[in-house]
């Protein structure tokens, strides 16, 4: 049986085994305070925020939601600012990932920010949500 990236082995046909990844913290890209100040900046002019502002924002609080939840089995999306791979689990490398959370830069950071709850946003329509990892819950509001 072929091994797979871990070592270990994989059934006939597939090409590699699923993996288990206790998830370590992304590499920050975001310097610290440039998305604490556009965090506040998104506070105080909500929908009128500069879309530069908007997208350190965003791009910040998905860096924070995967230092709280590392790993790679859920992937959120912020379409068109950014996408992180996030909480402890079984891996996916390729294809869509079976568990993801899709919203728009408004509601992720309402959520993020705890200005409307998960459930709040989940009721609303706001966020797609798909698979059983998806969930997060547990490990909102961030700031």
């Amino acid at each position: 049986m072929p091994a797979s990236s871990n070592g270990s082995e994989c059934p006939p046909g597939l090409r590699f085994a699923a993996t288990y990844d206790a998830g370590m913290p992304p590499r920050r890209r975001v310097p610290v305070a440039a998305g604490g100040a556009a965090v506040d900046r998104w506070r105080r002019d909500g929908s009128d925020t500069p879309r530069d502002e908007l997208a350190t924002a965003v791009r910040y609080t998905l860096e924070e939601l995967a230092t709280v939840a590392p790993g790679r089995s859920v992937e959120v999306r912020v379409p068109p600012f950014g996408a992180v791979q996030c909480v402890a689990g079984t891996t996916h490398t390729r294809g869509t990932p079976p568990n993801v959370v899709e919203t728009d830069a408004q509601t992720w950071l309402e959520v993020a920010t705890g200005v409307v709850s998960w459930q709040a946003a989940w009721d609303a329509g706001s966020l797609r949500v798909s698979g059983h990892r998806a969930d997060l819950d547990q490990y909102l509001p961030l700031a």
